[in-house]
């Protein structure tokens, strides 16, 4: 959850870490990966949002379901990438990654847990107009989870992801949808309740409807789908796919492989 700096258009970098920094991100990376620590939220997340993404990924490329590493091949652009949470597994399934975060200390601590663990990933500096700004390839798949409720232009942010993505390819951006309700349990119950996140954390104003997410892909050239909403059972306290998107949500956009929709 990276605040992007909008006016930083400096070609994403990749920083190096050396010796008197090993310790110090190491730890950063020990607290980003600790499922029972102050990201235990993301934690608890991700599994849903990482199943969704694997199998609309392998329905969309049509890939085999039973290989363990279903992406092989296909390139994957995590946008706001924090400490690494996302990119990591899908580095596991195969996908040949870059993890860019307007955050240097966020990118150390990602590449540091990574090597770590023996994974290679392209993890960045910088923001996704400096991306653009730098040419690079277009992406397979544009992963824009939950960052784009903390940039000061949400609008431009998706046309600039949208940008990154190749015909045929598959965008999924995920979010917090502006409700009564999102304001009731993301906030209020979220960050002062609860104490999952410090207060703060999020702003109601800046959450998006799923309309205001599709219009500017759209307008992009992409297609979009119905969003598909996330919820909390507090029972099971596990998240789940479910018909409800007035808290979170995902929404799944799609570049057609040629002018045609072809």
């Amino acid at each position: 959850m990276d605040e992007f700096a909008e006016s930083q258009t400096d070609q994403p970098r990749r920083p190096s870490i050396d010796a008197d920094e090993v310790e110090k991100f190491s730890a950063m990376a020990a607290e980003w990966w600790d499922p029972k620590g102050k990201f235990r939220p993301l934690h608890k997340f991700n599994p849903v949002r990482l199943s969704f993404i694997r199998d609309t990924a392998v329905s969309h490329f049509d890939l085999d379901d039973s290989d363990r590493k279903p992406l092989t091949g296909l390139r994957v652009l995590d946008i706001g990438c924090g400490g690494g949470l996302v990119s990591e597994p899908m580095a596991r399934l195969g996908a040949s990654v870059t993890g860019v975060d307007a955050s240097e200390a966020n990118i150390k601590t990602a590449l540091t847990h990574a090597r770590e663990g023996g994974v290679e990933i392209d993890f960045r500096a910088g923001t996704a107009e400096g991306l653009l700004e730098a040419g690079v390839e277009p992406f397979d798949i544009v992963l824009n989870l939950e960052v784009v409720e903390h940039v000061a232009d949400p609008a431009q942010f998706m046309k600039d992801t949208a940008a990154l993505l190749r015909p045929g390819g598959l965008m999924i951006a995920a979010t917090l949808n502006r409700t009564p309700k999102a304001f009731a349990l993301a906030i209020v119950g979220a960050e002062y309740v609860l104490r999952w996140l410090p207060r703060g954390t999020h702003e109601f104003a800046k959450f998006l409807t799923p309309a205001e997410i599709a219009a500017p892909l759209q307008v992009a050239g992409l297609e979009t789908e119905r969003p598909q909403g996330v919820s909390y059972n507090p029972i099971a306290d596990s998240w789940r796919l479910s018909g409800d998107t007035q808290v979170n949500y995902m929404l799944v956009a799609r570049r057609p492989a040629s002018p045609g929709g072809g």
